[in-house]
């Protein structure tokens, strides 16, 4: 009875770890779904955070739990997780989420999660309990979903400025500001279908490790996906200003036509992923969106170094996460 107990404060402190890092997931890629609408100054930073959160939340009656499915059966073997193994990869994921917030770089909760399970799994068991084919489905997509936000961005903003191209600049900018509220509406509902489910996810393996579900349930129970996406909206509403500022006006200029543009184009990516199960990053695909629109102009009109930095965090945030976790799941050996 004793070691019950335990074992369910354990689980308690581990869900309550998941749901804070679904909450600075939400807080920290909040700059994804907002950062447009505001630099263009369609919406008040306030307004754009409230609206972002209530389609993060929408999402969970729009999509199915494909992607929670790949997070809790198709990253690494369910079997070999147990409660140091999650222990290890929430903090390397929050760890990694805390450093790049501090810095205002925009790289992905997403990959972090991913990275700090991958790095908890083989400090425990080695490379052999990974499910090849869902890591490479998942790092496959951290080229795949800037570049196909890239192309339908920019593919977005060619075909507007060809439908609009006799109409008047002003009258082109009214039409878009009302266009921006929808494009933005969608891609916060691609945020949050595609993010929450990754703690969602989590969550489940957690309680399949711990006997507390099983690996056979056709779904995660109602109370984690509730709890995710309400963490996730609540998360964007408290924003993360300062990668809001880096994605919404450093990269590059954004006009409503653009912001419209980029967000469509994003959104369209999350929704294809999330249809399909792939975790993919929401920050990997709205860079590059906003990346395609501000080629469409000039390439000058990007600013490159950037965007480069940019890709030096995406390309570290598994490692970096991963290592973090690894230490993590050795401390808490030590721990308990």
């Amino acid at each position: 009875m004793e070691t019950m107990q335990t074992a369910l404060w354990v689980v308690a402190l581990l869900v309550a770890l998941a749901i804070l890092f679904d909450f600075m997931n939400g807080f920290h890629d909040a700059a994804n779904s907002i950062a447009t609408v505001v630099s263009t100054g369609v919406l008040k930073p306030t307004q754009a955070v409230v609206f972002a959160a209530f389609f993060n939340f929408v999402a969970i009656f729009v999509f199915h739990l494909s992607v929670a499915a790949t997070i809790g059966k198709g990253i690494v073997d369910p079997g070999v997780v147990d409660t140091h193994v999650i222990f290890g990869a929430l903090v390397g994921a929050i760890t990694w989420n805390v450093i790049t917030w501090y810095y205002g770089i925009p790289s992905s909760s997403s990959h972090a999660l991913i990275g700090g399970i991958v790095g908890a799994v083989i400090a425990k068991a080695g490379s052999g309990a990974l499910v090849a084919s869902g890591i490479l489905k998942t790092v496959a997509f951290i080229f795949i979903s800037p570049v196909l936000g890239f192309l339908l961005g920019s593919l977005m903003m060619v075909a507007v400025a060809w439908t609009f191209r006799r109409m008047r600049p002003s009258r082109i900018d009214k039409w878009f500001r009302r266009l921006q509220l929808v494009s933005a509406g969608a891609y916060s509902l691609g945020h949050g279908g595609n993010d929450a489910q990754k703690t969602i996810g989590i969550i489940w393996l957690l309680l399949i490790a711990t006997g507390y579900s099983s690996a056979s349930d056709g779904a995660p129970p109602t109370w984690a996906i509730i709890s995710c996406y309400a963490a996730i909206g609540l998360g964007t509403m408290f924003g993360g200003w300062r990668i809001v500022k880096t994605m919404g006006q450093k990269i590059t200029k954004l006009k409503p036509v653009g912001g419209f543009c980029a967000e469509t184009g994003g959104a369209m990516t999350l929704f294809i992923a999330t249809a399909l199960g792939i975790p993919v990053s929401t920050t990997h695909t709205i860079t590059g969106a906003i990346v395609g629109v501000g080629s469409t102009q000039r390439a000058s009109a990007v600013r490159w170094g950037v965007a480069g930095n940019i890709v030096w965090a995406w390309i570290l945030t598994i490692p970096a996460s991963a290592f973090v976790a690894a230490i993590a799941y050795w401390v808490s050996l030590q721990l308990y």
